[in-house]
């Protein structure tokens, strides 16, 4: 079971949090809001009133922090409160993934400024219930509802077919699942002589190679998705 750490409690925060325990997550919030904190209370594993930019009172208050698989900091009012907390968590060793909201350009370009593998979101573009899928599907890409249960997903190639032919896979047979596009990154040379990467989509054809590295987009059923990535 995936367990998160949710530091602002705000629209975004409380939905993503709600959101993610539906699926089956631990979610752990924090806010400095005694409001925020207990409308929570018993919609998520657990809420507390936390100043989450002083290490020493997140490790006493979210005893989860060392196991926590993802810490998301989804303050949306205070860009410098969310600017102290992504930095206190960053530099705390046991962090494995943190995910931040960003509210303008300039928000965006100091997080970048941190540390480059910080994910980003947008919530004005990005909603909690498509993070949420993002986060519930292990290395999925982007992940988009199209009615009823059905999604169009972009994930990461399973490392169980690499070197195999589409038609030699068990994609539609086992998962009901069926491929859109590949994509690839391909490495070309420019006019300068510096190596330029390049993402091409490839049409999927029941004799086309499937590589590492391989990207693919898949329509299917959420249950069927699910158990594609995680099995």
């Amino acid at each position: 079971m995936n367990k998160y750490i949710i530091v602002g409690l705000g629209n975004f925060g409380s939905s993503l949090a709600i959101k993610l325990t539906n699926a089956g997550s631990e979610v752990y919030g924090a806010d400095t809001s005694d409001k925020r904190v207990e409308a929570l209370k018993d919609k998520i594993t657990s809420s507390v009133k936390l100043d989450c930019t002083d290490v020493n009172a997140i490790k006493a208050g979210l005893p989860v922090w060392k196991d926590a698989d993802c810490v998301i900091i989804a303050i949306g009012e205070d860009i410098g409160q969310s600017l102290l907390v992504t930095a206190t968590f960053h530099q705390m060793d046991e962090t494995k993934r943190l995910i931040c909201r960003a509210i303008n350009d300039t928000h965006q370009r100091v997080l970048e400024a941190i540390d480059s593998s910080i994910e980003i979101v947008h919530p004005e573009e990005e909603s909690a219930e498509r993070l949420t899928d993002r986060l519930s599907l292990a290395g999925a890409q982007e992940v988009y509802s199209l009615f009823d249960q059905h999604k169009v997903a972009e994930v990461e190639l399973p490392k169980r077919y690499f070197g195999m032919l589409i038609k030699d896979s068990d994609f539609r047979n086992k998962y009901h699942l069926n491929i859109l596009a590949i994509l690839r990154f391909e490495e070309r040379t420019n006019w300068r002589g510096k190596i330029i990467r390049e993402r091409k989509i490839i049409d999927p054809r029941a004799d086309t190679l499937l590589q590492e590295g391989d990207g693919i987009v898949v329509f299917a059923l959420s249950k069927n998705l699910k158990a594609f990535v995680e099995d």
